[in-house]
């Protein structure tokens, strides 16, 4: 097992100018939803306004004219235009009836909203921004039980939702936000996986399958996140200032300067909190390269179960899983805190406004110049538009974890992908393969193949033959694109594969993988994964020429078997002649399998050789083997060492060669028998 590489699960460390970018690009996937969107927002910004324009005056009255008794003016002095019409009708009623007005206000409210005056008017300071769920009486909300690492953090993210308000509208909200969510999770998960499968091999090789799979099931959830935090918070945030301006400078005039500290609340909040914002995004970085790796780790010791198990080496798993699933809970606390530091900043900012407000409302009080209830009032709107200038000075900084985690989903994103649907459409192959002084070296530098000449035609069984590592699979891969070249040219009919879409190329190919690629499926729909219109009928007769066919009859459900249930019961061989079987069903020109007999017995190995000879007579057979008896009846053979071709001819022509590099190959098996 290799070690993970440091390139597949740490990305560079993200700049300001970065982070900024994701979060606009994060904001282009709305186009999405709008309806569910714009349903969102309106449903917010009605409750906000409902409980900021009426909820305050509610407890102005209660102050002043039921527990003070003081009498409701006639004409509503000192309440704003939009609420006289609801308080002139309360002058000269006794203070008992007027609080069971106000009672029977409260449960409409209850009714409509919930009870959660709390974070829909911003008290929560940055939950009213940046979405933390804090979780009150009256809210509605699904979440997850929460582990303490990013990886469980994140999923609750996906699934979870959650409403500002509670009561009818409440319900509305959540069932919208949680349909919202999940979809916007949804859609990004299936890009990137979509992406990730169509990446070029090259790059493919180059990134662990841990690390993809923590990416699409993990990172992407910060998109639900940065979403909360700009479009649900942040944009409400702007209603709520200009409302409570509004009813400060019009039934308050003379506490401007109490408008002042609240927007100081933000500013100086920001200067506090602004400094940590790098090192919470990098500790974010740190924490989900840490889970990427552990993920890694997981699917390495599962991948390499038996050879664990045979060598002994379960300590050594439990101990390399050991220190990865500790460094991931390190690493995440070790973010933990540098959030737990960002917010002390952010408090320190907040709480220092609510004492220069208590100073300023405290005099005003005294020398008479409001009343009681007035304090009350002016403390509420305070206090709503302290916090919310607080959400806009710490948003940006709240928001790097998840800005953290989508970044990495957007560098997979931003990979060129191959492209299968450019060029022109292959017509149906009537001759054959020619590779011409082909080359080809990988990004890194390295070189695979140099001055290779092939030529192949349909009818025809090519044998490609050469040492471990001489470039045979590579060649291989060349023939349907997977790979291209970057010397030379390789061309079917005289067609240059590089003008050639490689959709089209790939339709008229089959390859068998020497590594058996089978799916948690029924054996009938892994044969026919290339020939979904395929009948049982040709399902059986393609399993019987690879020899396939009664081991399949002999299991419990026979072709409807599904091997996510029996496949480690199957053979390393059954596999394979399951995987020969899907290529041999293709209507493909060409045909390539890579290894095809080496986990077979040597009766059914002859019983393939006899199939692909019936095959050749309307494909083109090329075979990447080691054993004589699957080579020894091919038309021609290509020896393959160190990324050139050799030798080239008929067995016969390779074998009178005194030096032969084949017939040094042959030698030393037949010696070794």
């Amino acid at each position: 097992m290799s070690p993970v590489s440091e390139s597949t699960t740490f990305d560079p460390r993200l700049t300001h100018g970065e982070a900024w970018k994701t979060l606009f690009r994060v904001t282009t996937y709305l186009r999405y939803f709008k309806a569910r969107v714009a349903a969102k927002v309106v449903l917010v910004n009605a409750e906000i306004a409902f409980r900021i324009m009426l909820l305050p005056w509610v407890l102005k009255i209660i102050v002043d004219h039921v527990i003070l008794n003081q009498p409701v003016p006639a004409d509503a002095a000192g309440f704003p235009g939009y609420v006289a019409p609801l308080v002139i009708p309360l002058h000269n009623m006794p203070a008992t009836q007027i609080m069971a007005w106000m009672l029977l206000a409260g449960v409409v409210i209850v009714i409509l909203f919930g009870m959660t005056p709390n974070r829909a008017t911003g008290v929560t300071a940055a939950g009213a921004l940046t979405g933390v769920r804090e979780g009150s009486a009256g809210e509605a909300g699904a979440d997850l039980a929460n582990g303490e690492d990013t990886a469980t953090q994140t999923e609750n993210s996906a699934n979870g939702a959650s409403s500002n308000m509670g009561g009818i509208f409440g319900m509305l909200d959540f069932l919208i936000n949680l349909r919202l969510s999940q979809s916007m999770n949804h859609l990004l998960r299936t890009q990137l996986a979509d992406h990730i499968t169509s990446l070029p091999m090259s790059t493919l090789e180059e990134h662990r399958i841990g690390d993809n799979a923590y990416r699409v099931l993990y990172d992407s959830t910060g998109a639900n996140g940065i979403f909360e935090g700009l479009v649900v918070h942040l944009l409400p945030g702007i209603l709520m200032i200009a409302i409570t301006m509004g009813v400060l400078r019009t039934s308050f005039g003379d506490a401007s300067e109490l408008i002042l500290v609240a927007f100081l609340v933000g500013v100086f909040a920001y200067f506090l909190v602004a400094p940590l914002t790098g090192v919470v995004r990098r500790r974010s970085q740190a924490s989900r390269a840490a889970g990427s790796k552990m993920t890694t780790n997981i699917e390495e010791g599962m991948s390499n179960v038996l050879a664990v198990q045979t060598l002994g080496g379960n300590e050594q798993e439990r101990e390399r899983f050991s220190n990865a699933s500790s460094d991931s809970f390190k690493q995440y606390r070790s973010q933990v805190i540098a959030q737990l530091a960002m917010g002390m900043m952010g408090n320190l900012a907040f709480l220092s406004g609510q004492v220069a407000f208590f100073v300023i409302m405290a005099g005003y009080v005294i020398n008479g110049t409001f009343t009681a209830g007035d304090y009350f009032v002016v403390n509420y709107y305070f206090f709503v538009l302290s916090a919310v200038c607080f959400g806009f000075g710490t948003v940006y900084s709240e928001l790097q974890p998840d800005v953290a985690g989508v970044a990495r989903v957007f560098r997979i994103l931003d990979m060129k992908p191959e492209v299968t649907g450019d060029g022109i459409d292959l017509p149906e192959i009537r001759h054959g393969l020619v590779m011409s002084d082909v080359g080809l070296t990988y990004p890194d530098g390295r070189r695979a193949l140099k001055n290779v000449n092939l030529e192949a035609r349909l009818g025809e069984i090519i044998a490609i033959v050469g040492p471990a590592g001489a470039g045979k699979t590579t060649l291989a891969y060349l023939v349907p694109a997977l790979l291209q070249a970057s010397e030379g040219s390789v061309s079917i009919d005289g067609v240059d594969l590089k003008t050639v879409s490689a959709r089209s190329l790939r339709e008229q190919v089959s390859y068998v993988f020497q590594e058996t690629q089978l799916f948690s499926d029924s054996i009938l729909e892994n044969i026919r994964y290339g020939n979904s219109d395929a009948s049982l009928a040709d399902v059986e007769a393609v399993a019987r020429t690879a020899g396939a066919h009664d081991f399949i009859a002999a299991l419990p459900d026979g072709y409807h078997t599904n091997l996510g249930t029996v496949t480690s019961k199957l053979s390393v061989g059954q596999k394979q002649r399951i995987a020969i079987a899907r290529g041999l069903l293709k209507k493909s020109r060409i045909l390539v399998l890579d290894e095809p007999t080496s986990a077979l017995d040597p009766e059914t190995e002859e019983y393939l050789v006899d199939a692909l000879h019936d095959a050749a007579k309307e494909k083109l057979v090329i075979v990447i083997a080691h054993r004589l008896s699957t080579i020894s009846h091919a038309d021609r053979i290509y020896f393959l060492d160190g990324g050139e071709i050799i030798e080239s001819g008929t067995p016969q022509e390779l074998m009178k060669m005194p030096q032969g590099r084949f017939r040094h190959f042959v030698e030393l098996q037949t010696s070794s028998r």
